[in-house]
């Protein structure tokens, strides 16, 4: 590092001005912060250590700090002013950490798979590689002109071979793997094949497995591998030409990129078996540190449900068959308060028990009303045509509350089989088919949507569990459902009827469940049960540009894996990168991948282990989401050719310690829209290499924060068009209120995301030019909370320039350059100021409150301009509380100041305990309720002590006076209270 005498200091302006000499200006700022860039890069500042050599804990590195932020894409737009806000914040609480003293990892890398890529490339033939790395060196340089302190050794990009040869071998475990449930964990499928060789395992349909047929053998190992084939209902979208992911479909069952429209279609596609790791992705959530608004959401998305699944028998209408209806309800306690089932319209049993004509009456002998028939001549009719209308409407729309309940009769009866009773099954698309069984039990007196769905349609309503207000247990007086789960449980006592009848009379809601479902099991008419919303994650994309699948088929179909050694399987050059597309409206078309069209690539020869043999390439590729479910653990050990992670390189950054028994990233930065994609897709891939002895950590990200977004006015003209922010101009009406125009016309101003659509972005280049990137950090950082949203606002960004100006000016003289610092003692009034500002810094850092980590050091450096001058200990403590903020002005100060080595690497201030203990306070004497003195006493003075001072002071004598003293409460040193 340099001496201070190897310090620039800056030419006088040569353009006639009459600048000072050192004057913190952009000049000065470009100079400081160009050089201090490459002197960090030269002597390798940031590069964390694979092996910490401090003192180690049970094998466990107890210094270590593992810093992430969420993989960025590099999207040839660059950056604007919206994207550092989480990059900045990482930097300043990696630098805070380093200068505590501990060994910090923290690094970025690329997610560059990814359509915009691709659609570039069909638009203008240049292969996707090649823009993609001209997007990642803008960014990269973007970025580094931030002072960002990346290690630069553990960068990684997804579609670097020697990177996606590793997604392909985490893919090649997961497929390779079933979930033993007995065990609670994945298993090599290796070890349940040899359980069905053996026989301790039966097979499915009970023969042997030596008299399995090698398709049959893969077909049943299909059925528990973690990764599969299947052909199953997929979101096909024409317009785009590929499969999407139930998360990539709007709730209008419209393509999130393109808003192409989606259709559903059977196809094979590849599969990952999240739904076996559902319950520990709830359970495990708890231990976690992340917001709890994503611990919502995510055990939203995965649905876990308990409750009972009960078998109803159905009895089809005239002309029709039969059939049992699989129930599950999370109140079982409530069974005898149905009065009614309904079946989603895509049911697969609807059509099975639709009567052919309209019984005369309803099940229960009364006329049949025309809203139970859709105003069909038959029931066939009538369901057809109402599920030609669901079909139509979207999830969201068929789940809101406030729509009015629609449905038809089946014809159709079933039997509760706890009371014997025949109810009618209707048919209503409020029941969705990919929630439980897509069947349900209605107890409207009990659910607020099956009330609603009672009355429109006149079905009964009876009271099962006793309400606890005065409405009385007659539901058909009910204005609501009674939906609180405490109450006893009434009228439902069906022991009368036989021996061994279900009782609940009497019973808790939580008891009476418990014994329902009990009861169910015995009798064979249903079981405990837990749903889930959550479903399988599709992992097949019909596209170029992503992760070739390490698989092959032989030619009977089965799926093979490629071997280990022979990874990774590269994408091949094509001449068309875009798969075929249709017109957006026609369902009945079918995928065609762009792989598909290297034959001489589609086709290999390959001996794995039976001779050579020619086997067909997998042509789909991996989504973009799978390089960035595993990139943590590449940065531990980005340059291991052997294996994905050193088990004990892993284990010192992220392995299970006090505070983290998952283990995990210390602290992961990002923004909340990754919700649930990224992170529960993560958590899946982390539990089975944790399962599979691959990591130590069970979690994968142990601190999770999502910061706010940087938002900026967007100004419209009079047809609702963004138009140029930068060219709008400001003035005032005759009332004084704002008013925008451009161009001379009038347009609007609204707050919005900062973006190339809106006309509203503002390039941190800009910023930089004008005031240098300490001033861009510092803005950014003093906004507002990190996780709250915040207006951009460049006119203000000046406030944060002149901080530095103040700052500089309080450490050197602007005219000559030298330090004005004074070696002076530290008078008692500015050692107080400091030590609070160290010890509030410090917390504020902790706790990533960083923008009133700033206030306190601009509050201290206020301090500094008032007195005049600035001792020396003052001054370098300041710098260095300010060194994570501002990196390059205080490496600069830091050398001025006669420091050697970098303060990157200096030791933060710790606060003087002494001076954070006040000299004096001041106590509030009471009499009456009323305040009669104040007096300063010293801050540890004792009880009885001021007791004494505070019945001795003239306001409580005058106040007292000759009235009998009954109570004397002394809370020391804030508080006397004198009872008379």
């Amino acid at each position: 590092m340099s001496s201070p005498a190897s310090a620039v200091t800056p030419a006088r302006p040569d353009d006639g001005s009459s600048a000072p000499a050192a004057r913190y200006d952009a000049a000065l700022a470009a100079q400081v912060e160009a050089r201090w860039q490459q002197r960090w890069l030269e002597d390798d500042v940031y590069a964390a250590p694979s092996r910490p050599t401090s003192a180690v804990d049970g094998g466990q590195q107890a210094s270590t700090a593992f810093v992430m932020d969420m993989f960025p894409y590099p999207s040839g737009a660059g950056l604007h002013v919206g994207h550092p806000l989480g990059y900045i914040a990482t930097d300043v609480y990696s630098r805070y950490l380093r200068m505590s003293g501990r060994h910090v990892l923290h690094t970025l890398g690329y997610d560059a798979f990814g359509l915009p890529a691709e659609q570039y490339a069909v638009q203008t033939g240049t292969h996707p590689r090649t823009s993609t790395l001209a997007n990642i060196a803008t960014m990269r340089e973007q970025l580094r002109r931030l002072g960002l302190g990346h290690d630069p050794h553990r960068s990684v990009s997804t579609i670097d071979p020697e990177y996606y040869r590793w997604t392909q071998w985490i893919f090649l475990q997961v497929f390779g793997s079933w979930y033993d449930a007995e065990a609670g964990r994945a298993r090599p499928i290796g070890e349940l094949v040899a359980a069905f060789e053996a026989g301790t395992r039966a097979t499915p349909d009970g023969r042997p497995w030596g008299e399995l047929s090698a398709v049959e053998r893969d077909d049943v190992l299909s059925g528990y591998r973690l990764a599969y084939a299947d052909e199953a209902p997929v979101n096909w979208c024409p317009g785009l030409g590929t499969v999407l992911a139930n998360e990539e479909v709007t709730a209008d069952k419209r393509s999130e990129r393109g808003n192409f429209p989606v259709f559903t279609a059977a196809l094979r596609q590849w599969k990952m078996r999240i739904t076996a790791y559902a319950d520990r992705l709830v359970d495990d959530l708890e231990p976690l540190e992340w917001p709890e608004a994503i611990k919502i959401q995510q055990r939203h998305w995965i649905g876990r449900s308990r409750g009972a699944q009960v078998r109803f028998a159905v009895t089809g209408g005239a002309g029709a068959g039969d059939g049992v209806a699989h129930v599950f309800t999370t109140r079982p306690d409530t069974l005898f308060g149905a009065t009614y089932l309904v079946l989603a319209p895509e049911h697969p049993l609807v059509d099975t028990v639709l009567a052919t004509a309209w019984p005369t009456t309803t099940p229960a002998g009364d006329p049949l009303p025309e809203s139970w028939t859709g105003g069909a001549a038959t029931p066939r009719e009538a369901v057809h045509a109402y599920a030609r209308g669901a079909a139509a409407r979207t999830e969201d729309e068929r789940q809101d509350d406030g729509r009015a309940k629609t449905g038809v009769w089946t014809g159709a009866t079933a039997t509760n089989p706890v009371s014997g009773e025949e109810v009618p099954v209707f048919v209503a698309d409020y029941v969705l088919m990919g929630y439980g069984t897509g069947a349900i039990m209605a107890v409207p007196a009990h659910d607020q949507r099956d009330f609603d769905f009672a009355r429109a349609f006149d079905l009964p309503l009876r009271c099962v569990v006793t309400p606890g207000d005065d409405r009385g247990t007659d539901a058909s007086t009910w204005a609501d459902a009674w939906t609180a789960k405490d109450g006893a449980v009434t009228g439902s006592d069906a022991s009368g009827a036989r021996p061994d009848g279900l009782a609940l009379d009497g019973l808790d809601v939580a008891a009476a469940g418990e014994a329902a479902a009990s009861w169910l099991a015995a009798h064979d008419a249903g079981h405990p049960s837990t749903t889930y919303r959550l479903r399988d994650w599709l992992f097949s994309r019909q596209r170029y540009w992503g992760e070739p699948f390490p698989v092959v088929y032989d030619a009977d179909g089965v799926a093979h894996a490629v071997p280990e050694d022979q990874l990774p399987v590269e994408l091949p050059e094509v001449d068309d990168y875009s798969p075929r597309t249709f017109d957006p409206d026609d369902a009945d078309t079918s995928p065609e991948t762009p792989l598909s069209r290297r034959a001489d690539w589609v086709e290999v020869e390959m001996d794995l282990g039976d001779g050579p043999q020619t086997y067909r390439r997998e042509t789909n590729t991996m989504p973009n989401w799978a390089g960035s479910c595993w990139y943590e653990l590449r940065y531990l050990d980005p340059h291991n050719t052997e294996r994905l992670v050193d088990p004990d390189v892993e284990r010192l950054w992220m392995g299970p310690r006090e505070g983290k028994p998952l283990g995990g990233v210390d602290l992961y930065v990002g923004g909340a829209e990754h919700a649930v994609l990224h992170l529960l897709y993560a958590r899946f891939w982390h539990k089975v290499l944790h399962d599979l002895g691959h990591v130590s950590s069970a979690e994968p990200f142990h601190r999770l924060f999502n910061q706010g977004m940087i938002q900026a006015f967007v100004y419209r003209d009079a047809r609702g068009i963004p138009v140029p922010a930068a060219e709008v101009e400001e003035g005032l009406d005759d009332a004084g209120r704002a008013t925008f125009s451009w161009r001379g016309e009038p347009v609007g101003r609204e707050l919005g995301k900062i973006g190339k659509s809106l006309k509203n972005a503002v390039a941190p280049d800009e910023i930089i030019a004008e005031y240098g990137a300490d001033t861009l950090r510092l803005y950014e950082m003093g906004m507002g909370p990190l996780d709250a949203a915040r207006p951009w606002e460049t006119r203000a960004v000046v406030g944060s320039f002149r901080f530095l100006q103040r700052l500089w000016r309080n450490v050197v003289d602007e005219e000559t350059g030298e330090v004005r610092v004074v070696d002076e003692p530290v008078d008692e009034a500015t050692a107080r100021v400091l030590a609070r500002t160290v010890d509030g810094v410090r917390r504020d850092y902790e706790g990533l409150r960083l923008n009133t980590a700033l206030a306190k050091v601009i509050e201290l450096n206020n301090h500094l301009v008032k007195r005049g001058t600035t001792p020396r200990p003052v001054a370098e403590a300041l710098v260095l509380l300010v060194a994570p903020l501002a990196p390059h002005v205080a490496e600069e100060l830091w050398h001025r100041l006669g420091r050697t080595g970098s303060v990157v690497h200096a030791e933060f201030p710790v606060a003087d305990e002494a001076m954070l203990v006040e000299a004096e306070v001041t106590a509030v004497v009471q009499v009456r309720g009323k305040v009669r003195a104040r007096l300063q006493v010293p801050a540890d003075i004792d009880e009885e002590d001021l007791r004494e001072r505070a019945l001795a002071a003239e306001g409580v004598q005058r106040v007292v006076g000759d009235c009998p003293i009954r109570k004397v409460v002394v809370r020391a040193p804030n508080l006397v209270n004198v009872v008379v």
